[in-house]
């Protein structure tokens, strides 16, 4: 995540995976073995860009779990928890005023949506595909909206661990979370994209 954060360019966002993003879908049976999250190790980080330079953090989780069965990840969910974001390349007053604002009304309103939810509805596995050994569908619910996101994603299955690791972009105007998303905003445009890194891990 320090790595992309570096790399990008203030001009663009993030070079990364855009998920497909279509409307709620039926979340998939969870079927086989139950692995927890580990609450403590996993991570979504994010990243956010404008004309003038970008933010980036990340969030913990407050619980999970995924269901494998045959070696295979079939279903699962994890809760965000929106209260816990960080940011890592401010380190003045100003840290805590950027935090305070994503968590307000103008963006994630934390106050009335403390949790964000993310909900397996599809996994495929990709064949000699460079972007991920698996391409995961799932409803995200931010603040009272969910749709459907689409993704490349690395997962690794073994008898008593689950890692997964995805690194691609949303557009947070799907969401409904349009502030600053206007290019006449000059330097204070914030654009839609919004860079998200997924650091799952899983224990049975």
């Amino acid at each position: 995540m320090a790595v992309a954060a570096i790399t990008a360019s203030c001009n663009q966002a993030p070079d990364a995976a855009k998920a497909e993003t279509t409307e709620k879908q039926q979340a998939a049976a969870a079927e086989g073995a139950t692995y927890s999250i580990n609450t403590e190790e996993s991570t979504i980080g994010w990243i956010g860009t404008k004309p003038v330079g970008q933010h980036h953090g990340e969030f913990k989780l407050s619980s999970g779990s995924l269901a494998v069965a045959e070696g295979n990840v079939t279903g699962g969910n994890f809760i965000i928890d929106i209260h816990s974001i960080k940011n890592f390349d401010l380190t003045d007053d100003s840290n805590g005023k950027l935090v305070g604002h994503l968590k307000s009304g103008d963006f994630l309103d934390a106050e009335k949506h403390p949790t964000a939810k993310f909900e397996i509805t599809k996994v495929d596995l990709l064949q000699n595909d460079t972007s991920g050994t698996h391409k995961v569908s799932g409803n995200l619910t931010l603040r009272d909206s969910t749709k459907n996101v689409t993704f490349p994603a690395r997962i690794v299955v073994t008898e008593n661990d689950v890692t997964a690791n995805a690194n691609f972009n949303i557009d947070r105007t799907q969401w409904g979370l349009f502030y600053g998303n206007d290019q006449s905003l000059g330097d204070k445009f914030i654009r839609p994209e919004v860079n998200l890194t997924l650091n799952i891990k899983a224990r049975k």
